[in-house]
């Protein structure tokens, strides 16, 4: 490796100790189903997201509330400080396609129809609030 890709790395690193976040890799859901839960807690404060997003009856939903809860569990880890109420709010949610899988449908006439299934990977950031 070369020096200065070391020393962004290294930067990097230095970043990641002070941020909390959690990250789902290939997750099996259509980025566009996923971006529509994760623009209902972008901004909010993080228990009030986990409320939102339990009682959301889509499927993405219980996915986002389990990367939220680890991403808090990062937090309390990292800090080494109790995640209270209020203090905690969701500052960035990303999610980016991922792989996608191609199968064939068979159709009339010998023709095949091509089915893409779509996932996903998402980022959130927690921040803390300043008072």
């Amino acid at each position: 490796m070369g020096k200065r890709k070391r020393l962004v790395a290294e930067k990097r690193k230095e970043e990641n100790k002070t941020s909390f976040f959690a990250k789902l890799n290939n997750c099996p859901t259509s980025p566009r189903k996923m971006r529509q839960v994760a623009d209902l807690v972008r901004g909010k404060d993080a228990y009030l997201a986990l409320n939102i997003l339990k009682f959301n009856t889509r499927e993405a939903s219980g996915r986002l509330e389990k990367l939220l809860k680890s991403a808090i569990a990062n937090y309390e880890a990292k800090s080494q400080t109790r995640a209270e109420e209020g203090t905690l709010f969701v500052k960035e949610v990303m999610v980016d396609s991922a792989l996608m899988v191609k199968r064939l449908r068979t159709a009339p006439q010998g023709r095949g129809y091509r089915i893409r299934k779509r996932t996903n990977h998402v980022t959130l950031i927690l921040d803390t609030k300043n008072i």
